[in-house]
């Protein structure tokens, strides 16, 4: 089965964050296997708050019902899950992605990932996505506009 991950808080899901997961899945239908799989991590409250000092506007039961919808909608095989509130790694070892997908500006201590992957006996690709119009769906800015 190809796995492919994807990360983020995904507060007020845009037009930024569907490129994210269509360029994802597009990294899926590449695979010859014939089972995909996409996964998208949905950070916790908590864990928001400590990295970035504030909760996000929409908590995380309606940003995972957010995603599902989307996921549904765009026809995507896959599942949301949220992340771990105590190992931020654990996600990896449960779902086991073939490939994990970065996005742009996605803060990632990439040699602490890779680290984490061998110590799980995971052999990934990882991949950094292509920025979607960021001057208008990037969600700081959206948030500071109340354009979602």
């Amino acid at each position: 089965m190809t796995r492919v991950m994807v990360f983020g808080t995904f507060d007020n899901l845009h037009p930024g964050h569907l490129n994210y997961f269509k360029q994802a899945w597009g990294f899926a239908l590449k695979s010859p296997r014939r089972e995909k799989e996409l996964i998208v991590v949905v950070a916790r409250d908590q864990n928001v708050l400590k990295i970035k000092g504030r909760l996000p506007q929409e908590t995380e039961k309606v940003r995972v019902q957010k995603i599902r919808a989307a996921l549904k909608e765009l026809n995507y095989e896959g599942r949301v899950a949220l992340g771990s509130l105590n190992n931020q790694w654990a996600v990896l070892r449960k779902y086991q992605p073939t490939l994990i997908c970065l996005g742009y500006d996605q803060k990632v201590d990439l040699l602490r990932l890779k680290s984490e992957l061998v110590k799980s006996r995971l052999f990934c690709k990882i991949k950094r996505l292509k920025a979607y119009h960021p001057e208008k769906y990037k969600s700081s800015y959206c948030r500071k506009k109340k354009m979602v």
